[in-house]
């Protein structure tokens, strides 16, 4: 079973999916055109972000609720 914590992290990591796609796409930043590139806000959103995608690692190692 998902626990809160599980969707939070997974939708960061879905949130910081998004943003490098704009980069690679469009070089464009929204963190930091929201933040201010290097700014403490964005600064916490990519730390936010990295700490989800290695908290979601442990996703893969799980085993998958049954469906009935």
């Amino acid at each position: 079973m998902r626990t809160s914590f599980d969707r939070i992290a997974l939708l960061l990591v879905i949130i910081g999916a998004l943003n490098w796609l704009l980069v690679g796409l469009f070089q464009y930043d929204l963190v930091a055109a929201i933040f201010g590139t290097g700014s403490l806000g964005s600064r916490i959103v990519y730390s936010l972000v990295g700490v989800a995608g290695l908290y979601s690692i442990s996703l893969l190692f799980r085993d998958a609720p049954a469906v009935e």
